[in-house]
């Protein structure tokens, strides 16, 4: 387990100011959780549902966090009580039905537009040229319990990391016209999620700010 604080401090050391770490905790036990809960983070990621459900319960409450998978809208209802972030929004449908649960709880929920970029068909997201033209300003007026607050994506699985640091170059501009187009009179469009455990130093210097880290943190992936 000392490896985990090691690695938590390893990284936290070089994030620059205004950079957040997110410690993907998918296939995690709950133990491992509490040890890097232990060394003062609280911001995790998972990627399912039901595997946040069976873990929440477990661990301290002020924990924040994020869903970083994909998201089917029949299980919004389940996390919007308690989520901090919905970072994987990849669809108008999703965002109206954030929205409705929201209202229903009370909660303005924050959200990241995820962009597919990789090369990978698999990969969910919208499309560049959706984020490029759609008026994101005027949805966002109509959706008054969610706050878009940047971008996300994942670069392709790749040993090429020049391809994986031109993917990351294209969100970033694709963040900038954003905020330019549509979200110049607002003080919330700050966030830019992009960066792994394999290719997050690559993101932070093409302006990620934030990064999801697991297997840098805990080790080779487990299953939960």
């Amino acid at each position: 387990m000392k490896e985990i604080a090691g690695n938590i401090d390893k990284i936290t050391r070089i994030l620059p100011a205004g950079v957040s770490l997110i410690i993907v905790s998918k296939t995690r036990m709950p133990e491992e959780i509490l040890e890097a809960y232990n060394c003062n983070h609280r911001t995790f990621g998972e990627n399912k549902v039901q595997e946040l459900l069976s873990k929440k319960d477990l661990l301290p409450t002020d924990i924040k966090w994020h869903i970083i998978g994909h998201l089917q809208t029949n299980k919004v209802k389940y996390i919007v009580p308690f989520i901090s972030m919905i970072e994987s929004v990849d669809s108008v449908r999703l965002l109206e039905v954030i929205n409705d649960e929201a209202k229903k709880s009370g909660r303005v929920i924050d959200v990241l537009l995820q962009v597919h970029i990789a090369t990978e068909e698999t990969k969910f997201g919208f499309a560049v040229s959706e984020i490029e033209t759609d008026d994101w300003q005027k949805l966002a007026v109509g959706l008054n319990h969610i706050r878009i607050r940047g971008l996300m994506g994942m670069a392709s699985y790749s040993s090429d990391m020049q391809m994986v640091q031109s993917e990351f170059r294209k969100l970033k501009s694709l963040f900038i016209l954003t905020r330019e187009r549509c979200f110049r009179n607002t003080d919330y469009f700050t966030e830019l999620s992009m960066g792994m455990s394999d290719d997050w130093t690559i993101a932070l210097k093409e302006g990620s700010t934030m990064i999801r880290v697991g297997s840098a943190i805990f080790g080779p992936r487990k299953y939960y």
